[in-house]
């Protein structure tokens, strides 16, 4: 009784030994695939925790990236509109002064610029350390990116002459503010 069901076939020639261990290779995969079909329920939870705990890692990074390059983008179409729009203040000597973050600025502006600025043409626009001056509609294009880059300027565009008291008094040319 010493031998196995197996060699006892194979002796009395009822199997050959490819069926043999063709039966002994399925019985030690049945074995084998047992053990791995009763995972651990615990085991399995902690990694699809882990892995949605990655992945919303990930879309945090991916979103703070995309936030990165879409702000890297405003501020390179903000400088492309200051650089190509700027108006050139080489031969400014009026002085004209205007308000940022609670301090009193001053630039020098040419004096057809500096009424252009005053009545609303013109408007100023902070560009690192300095102030440039670019027409109105490109200060709107740029405020539509960032509002704080352009400088509010106490500028009324509704100014009717009925209202005025002193509308029938001309201004002298060479008063200056």
């Amino acid at each position: 009784m010493k031998n196995s069901l197996q060699e006892q076939l194979l002796k009395a020639n009822l199997a050959n030994k490819k069926q043999a261990q063709k039966a002994k290779k399925q019985q030690h995969q049945a074995r084998k695939g047992n053990k791995s079909a009763q995972p651990d329920h615990a085991a399995a939870e902690v990694v699809k925790q882990e892995r949605a705990e990655k992945l919303a890692r990930d879309r945090a990074l991916n979103q703070k990236k995309q936030e990165e390059a879409k702000q890297k983008a405003i501020t390179a179409q903000i400088r492309q509109l200051i650089e190509s729009n700027r108006l050139s203040r080489d031969q400014g000597e009026q002085p004209y002064n205007f308000v940022d973050e609670s301090k009193v600025r001053k630039i020098y502006l040419t004096e057809q610029m500096h009424k252009q600025l005053s009545g609303g043409y013109l408007s100023i626009v902070k560009w690192g350390e300095s102030y440039e001056v670019v027409p109105r509609k490109v200060a709107d294009k740029i405020s539509e990116r960032d509002e704080l880059i352009v400088i509010p300027l106490n500028v009324s565009d509704d100014t009717s002459v009925e209202d005025d008291a002193y509308a029938d008094y001309e201004i002298p040319d060479d008063l200056m503010w």
